[in-house]
């Protein structure tokens, strides 16, 4: 009974791994629908890259800072229980690798391509899994002082803080350190429009995120006895939510309709185990017309050219989801309980700090030693000429 325990635990979390895998190449066509058409290669190219390096930094760096693991047994050893180890690693990996995919969609159109691979290194490999290990494992002791404090530990079932928060709080600083695109703010305080090369690609990207974000939220659990309907109704709620919130703030606008469902299903993560529907509900509306409200304010009035608005999807929506979980997980609101508002708050907190100071250093560092930006011309000629010597589609075709 055992080994048919394990192996059906080892085939859930596989399935988990494909479907969070899957979304990597929603991350791709959204950004690719959403920049102009000189860039849309680079954003395929980016996506496929940037997953091929995570993986390295997390096989041999980034797993063992954050779980003490490593694969450097013989085959035998790593068989043990269906080799549910392994699984769990590239379920876990496919979380890791959403940094990376995260900050693409700030930095787009304008980053070096070699640079942001360094920096994803970097991320996934130390930054990342150095909070993941306190948050998920337990590391230095911070839950259980929360424990002691406070009566619970910090929640986070499925990552809005862990995963998004950091994603988006990490971009940040990239996105400033690098500038705005050319021509898009003038000195008279004048804006240029950019708008998205395919709004159909841009759904399509949308689309596949938020299937595969059922895999991303359910299969948290990680083991099949802990499965929970709950976080599926709760995850299509918040879905809901944010898509109605954004329908209504944005006016009809298709961006926002499709980003919309993401920012409530980022917002609901944290506590889709132990929310109340209608909780998750509300949770999923607010982060909607966050999205919307910030990522007007970003654009249009701070002048932050954060091209796929990632600081305000990821970053502010998954610290809204992490606080939320410490409310809405309340028994007096109709959730399961287990959870308190101040370790929520607390660790949320703590990912902004740890994201924001490790993306100052590691792209400042960047940008004083290779730099961080396209040359002006490469950026006028667009990414995809410039760094992988092709455009998407071609206006002349050989005649033979």
């Amino acid at each position: 009974m055992d080994a048919l325990k394990t192996g059906q635990d080892v085939l859930f979390i596989l399935l988990g791994g494909i479907m969070v895998l899957a979304m990597h190449s929603g991350f791709a066509f959204l950004e690719l629908g959403t920049v102009r058409k000189k860039n849309q290669v680079n954003a395929l190219v980016k996506i496929r890259v940037d997953l091929s390096v995570s993986t390295i930094a997390y096989f041999f760096i980034g797993f063992t800072v954050a779980y003490g693991v490593d694969f450097f047994s013989g085959a035998e050893t790593l068989m043990q229980q269906n080799g549910f180890e392994l699984t769990r690693f590239f379920f876990l990996l496919t979380f890791a690798a959403a940094i990376p995919a995260i900050i693409s969609g700030g930095v787009a159109e304008r980053a070096r391509f070699n640079p942001q691979l360094i920096a994803t290194f970097v991320i996934v490999g130390f930054i990342y899994p150095f909070y993941e290990g306190i948050a998920c494992n337990q590391a230095y002791g911070v839950q259980a002082w929360l424990k002691a404090s406070f009566g619970e530990e910090f929640h986070d079932f499925a990552g809005s803080v862990v995963v998004h928060a950091m994603g988006g709080w990490l971009a940040l600083p990239a996105v400033l350190l690098l500038g705005a695109r050319s021509g898009r703010y003038s000195k008279s305080g004048g804006i240029a429009a950019h708008p998205p090369s395919s709004i159909p690609f841009l759904a399509l990207g949308a689309w596949i995120l938020t299937v595969g974000w059922f895999g991303f939220n359910v299969m948290s659990a990680q083991t099949l006895d802990k499965i929970s309907g709950l976080v599926a109704l709760n995850s299509l709620m918040a879905m809901v939510g944010g898509t109605l919130a954004a329908l209504a703030l944005g006016k009809n606008d298709p961006g926002f309709v499709h980003n919309g469902p993401l920012a409530g299903l980022v917002a609901v993560c944290a506590g889709s185990d132990i929310m109340h529907p209608l909780g998750a509900l509300v949770v999923g509306g607010v982060a909607g017309a966050l999205f919307v409200v910030m990522f007007t304010l970003t654009q249009n009035r701070w002048k932050i050219d954060d091209v796929l608005g990632v600081w305000p999807l990821h970053g502010l929506c998954g610290a809204w989801g992490g606080v939320a979980a410490g409310i809405f997980g309340q028994k007096a609101l109709g959730g399961a309980g287990g959870v308190a508002f101040v370790p929520q708050l607390l660790m949320t907190g703590l990912v902004i700090a740890i994201a924001l100071a490790g993306s100052f250093v590691v792209y400042g560092l960047l940008r004083a030693t290779l730099g961080l930006r396209l040359s002006r011309e490469e950026e006028f000629n667009g990414a995809d000429l410039s760094i992988h010597r092709i455009s998407a589609s071609p206006e002349r075709e050989t005649s033979w």
